[in-house]
């Protein structure tokens, strides 16, 4: 199974959310999307989609910025990538050109129940899981941002 490039920023915007040092100010969204090196404009579109979930908290103006809520920090990761991948399949066989196996083929049950399995995986861990040593320090210093 392969992520999209989507779920992928998320996940590590959101990993770099949830390391922060006692005094550090909230990040900006331009300043995710410089720690994990993608445009602007595909950070801003997985953060509002992480806001929508209820997993990033977004401030605006003097002292605003991007902070992980409390779900974000206990969000399962297989919750978290079903959420971002939605609810497509692994395979496409119903497409512009179907599979004339469809009405009656084991392949696609089988790919089904090893995509669930895959976020079953996940479900254990949450995001702070992801972000302990020796992960979390190597996030911390992806910023140029000095801290205090």
């Amino acid at each position: 199974m392969r992520l999209t490039k989507f779920t992928d920023l998320a996940l590590r915007s959101v990993m770099r959310l949830a390391v922060v040092r006692d005094g550090d100010e909230p990040l900006a969204t331009r300043e995710v999307a410089e720690v994990v090196g993608v445009p602007y404009t595909h950070a801003a579109k997985a953060i509002t989609r992480l806001q929508h979930l209820g997993v990033v908290e977004a401030r605006r103006g003097r002292g605003g910025g991007l902070t992980l809520t409390d779900l974000g920090r206990r969000a399962s990761v297989g919750w978290l990538v079903r959420e971002l991948e939605g609810e497509a399949e692994v395979v496409d066989c119903e497409g512009d050109n179907p599979c004339p196996l469809r009405g009656a083929c084991r392949l696609r049950r089988a790919l089904r129940d090893a995509q669930e399995a895959f976020y079953a995986a996940l479900d254990p861990l949450t995001v702070t899981d992801l972000v302990a040593a020796p992960t979390g320090p190597v996030l911390l210093g992806l910023t140029d941002r000095p801290s205090g």
